[in-house]
């Protein structure tokens, strides 16, 4: 069975990332961001590649403000890496697919 990248909300970013029992990766994005639309292909591929071992999440910073105030994002693409509900690490900006990998990686 594939993966699919959570788009998750306000609302649901605790159930979905904070308390998951599995390492998270969080794109903080928007539709209007160029750069947010050059890694969205590499976010999708690393869904299906983590599968039931990651969770793989994505947060629109237009309509979900409270999450992207709470977590101090100020540009955009910013990646946030979860375990066990605290950031442990978190990429600014284009990312390559191999480095979201790895990080991604490093937490299982």
């Amino acid at each position: 069975m594939g993966g699919k990248v959570s788009h998750i909300t306000d609302a649901t970013f605790e159930s979905t990332v904070i308390n998951s029992d599995k390492p998270a990766m969080v794109d903080f994005w928007a539709t209007w961001c160029g750069p947010c639309k050059n890694i969205a292909p590499h976010v999708e591929a690393l869904a299906d590649e983590f599968a039931g071992k990651a969770v793989v999440a994505k947060l629109n910073v237009d309509s979900n403000r409270q999450s992207a105030i709470k977590f101090g994002i100020h540009s955009i693409p910013t990646l946030l890496f979860f375990k066990g509900g605290k950031v442990v690490d978190r990429v600014i900006g284009a990312a390559d697919k191999k480095v979201l990998r790895d990080k991604l990686t490093a937490l299982l």
